[in-house]
């Protein structure tokens, strides 16, 4: 495809097929997403492949952790004190919060495709029970059978995170080109132990957030697209 096709035809996916990604396709892919540009070509990430028997263990683990921490959120203010003093369910992330209300006009849009979402699948705002289970396909990672974790080096400051996201976004363009579909999770940041568990990360790196990477399938939610900011909205005005 050419690029603006690649650009105008990325989505965020959300509903995969089994079809596995083979090591060959994930190293062509990867090595086609380390061709990103970075500060002085510092390149202050790392990232971790999850695929298999790994993928499904680190998936089971976060979703414990997901059911568990909701259920203490939903306690009386001084139980939910003491269970989040005593539960390993609570966020471990390295960036702190990773999730929570958007200020100002951020939020708006937050909560507008939210909705957006909700309607292509189905669920109405007052269903709880619905928004929970969809919310907690995140951290199976929507049945992708790749997850990919990001992380950056602190001691590169903003850069990192400015790196990395140019590294993530020249991966999901890649994905896209050859079949392949993604969906960037901040979600996937709140949990960084059961990662531990399975990979030898540097002490020094931290937890960004995760992405779910496979082939899509022909479920409707794949077709979401949210409303974008005109130019109007984008361009800051001369004085």
């Amino acid at each position: 495809m050419q690029l603006s096709d690649i650009i105008h035809s990325r989505r965020s996916i959300r509903s995969f097929s089994d079809k596995p990604v083979s090591d060959e396709v994930l190293e062509t892919l990867l090595n086609t997403a380390l061709e990103s540009p970075s500060s002085s070509n510092a390149q202050p990430y790392k990232i971790a492949v999850a695929k298999g028997d790994i993928a499904q263990a680190i998936a089971k683990d976060l979703e414990d952790k997901f059911w568990r921490s909701n259920a203490i959120n939903r306690q009386p203010l001084p139980k939910k004190l003491i269970s989040a003093l005593t539960s390993d369910a609570m966020p471990d992330s390295d960036f702190k919060p990773i999730l929570g209300k958007y200020p100002g006009i951020f939020q708006k849009r937050r909560v507008e495709t939210g909705m957006g979402l909700y309607k292509v699948l189905g669920i109405k705002r007052e269903d709880k029970k619905a928004r929970d289970e969809h919310m907690a396909k995140n951290f199976s990672f929507f049945n992708a059978p790749v997850a990919v974790f990001f992380f950056v080096d602190p001691r590169m400051k903003h850069m990192a995170l400015v790196d990395a996201g140019i590294f993530m976004q020249t991966l999901m363009l890649a994905a896209t080109d050859m079949g392949l579909g993604t969906c960037a999770q901040g979600a996937l940041g709140i949990w960084r132990s059961p990662l531990d568990k399975h990979f030898d990360i540097p002490k020094e790196y931290k937890l960004v957030c995760g992405m779910a990477l496979g082939y899509p399938d022909d479920n409707v939610v794949n077709q979401y697209r949210p409303e974008k900011l005109s130019l109007d909205d984008l361009v800051i005005s001369s004085k």
